[in-house]
């Protein structure tokens, strides 16, 4: 069935667009009719047919994922769930999340989705087309679920994934939104201070001729450096940045920078139970689906951050490969915590791996809120106390002076 695009006024008079599959352009006019819509603009758009329209149809739906969020997909999930629940075929479960759908770019790629398996493809084949919104994780979990006949279970464990995800990368922004802007805010009064207040105040005390004290020397030094050469520290600082960026780009840049995360004072702990969490929680999910674990260890080797545990998960997955336990390649690498190690080894001798996953990552979850607690109540009172003891300083260095002035006077 044709999928056509359109353009229209709904009957308050809203300018409203979208997508609609229909036998004809009259049967499209007729059924945006029905719904309220007074269509101004309905034209055709092809299905992909060919492997070239399949390229360029994928490549259009790829620059569509930045508008959809992680939390509007797990809503949709756990939406498409509920209808399968309900014994909705595939079709009508995608037809009704299109026409509630609020998202007109989410919208546009299910109605191709929906076009495809009407074609005879199965879900996970239509849901592949659009890499960039469907990830090899939740393509492979939709292929277990399809094959095993429990594509809804598979649908609500995605569901419950994404949120925790979502849960998570909410907690480690909140808990660093506040220290970041105390330092820029505190950087800039700074700047500011240094670059105007402090040259208007101390211009009388150089009128004096007399011989000034050091602190003040030192802070007349500093505030006419950055007074005169300040664009040339944020030239320096943008160059700076450009060069490192351009360096962690390259494997040996980006090897090295990934190390020195991991080795940071209480920085480094808390991205490492981030990584960890994240790959217990996704390797838990995929195995309860049904992925084999070699293709589960693939996937999450690609979904995390850091370099060093992802090569550390590949080593791994070679291992497995070669029939060793996952324990051993995990503990040899150094770079996971004992507790991880004995969960996932006392999982594989009892069987139950994905539920010993499922538990640490509960664990690291925990921690991670808890580390993320420690370090901001670290870095928040360390910021007033270096912002004190610089104003303190530029307090001093300006009365000193004046000390001097008052005791010439009497």
């Amino acid at each position: 069935m044709p999928i056509y695009t359109y353009s229209g006024l709904t009957a308050q008079g809203r300018t409203v667009a979208g997508v609609i599959d229909a036998d004809s352009p009259r049967n499209a006019r007729v059924s945006l009719r029905r719904t309220g819509i007074f269509p101004t603009a309905v034209d055709e758009e092809q299905a992909r047919a060919t492997t070239q329209t399949a390229s360029r149809t994928t490549v259009e739906s790829s620059g569509l994922f930045a508008r959809v969020s992680t939390q509007e997909l797990a809503l949709f999930t756990r939406q498409f769930a509920t209808l399968a629940k309900a014994g909705l075929t595939l079709i009508e479960c995608l037809g009704t999340l299109i026409e509630q759908m609020e998202n007109a770019r989410l919208k546009r790629i299910l109605t191709h989705v929906r076009q495809q398996v009407r074609e005879g493809r199965s879900l996970a084949e239509a849901l592949q087309a659009h890499p960039r919104l469907f990830t090899s994780m939740y393509v492979n979990m939709i292929r277990a679920g399809e094959e095993s006949g429990t594509l809804e279970i598979v649908l609500v464990r995605l569901a419950d994934y994404m949120e925790s995800q979502a849960r998570l990368l909410r907690t480690v922004q909140a808990a660093l939104t506040y220290p970041f802007v105390m330092i820029v805010v505190s950087v800039v009064i700074l700047t500011f201070l240094l670059a105007y207040v402090v040259p208007q105040v101390t211009r009388i005390f150089t009128e004096t001729g007399r011989m000034l004290p050091l602190a003040t020397r030192i802070l007349l030094g500093v505030s006419s450096f950055v007074a005169s050469y300040w664009w040339v520290m944020l030239l320096v600082a943008a160059s700076g940045a450009l060069v490192v960026s351009r360096l962690v780009r390259t494997p040996a840049g980006q090897a090295w920078y990934d190390r020195m995360q991991l080795r940071l004072p209480w920085a480094g702990k808390v991205i490492q139970r981030v990584n960890i969490a994240r790959l217990a929680r996704t390797l838990s999910t995929l195995l309860a689906s049904g992925v084999p674990i070699l293709t589960a260890l693939g996937i999450v080797s690609q979904l995390l951050k850091n370099s060093q545990l992802r090569q550390a998960i590949e080593e791994a997955r070679s291992s497995v490969q070669e029939g060793e336990s996952l324990a051993a390649p995990l503990r040899r690498s150094g770079l996971f915590p004992a507790l991880l190690t004995q969960m996932v080894a006392v999982g594989e001798r009892s069987g139950e791996l994905e539920s010993m996953l499922a538990r640490a990552a509960d664990a690291y979850d925990e921690e991670v809120a808890a580390g993320l607690t420690r370090l901001t109540s670290l870095l928040e009172p360390l910021t007033i106390l270096v912002m004190g003891g610089v104003i303190l300083f530029i307090v001093l260095a300006i009365l000193l002076p004046i000390f001097d002035l008052n005791q010439l006077v009497h």
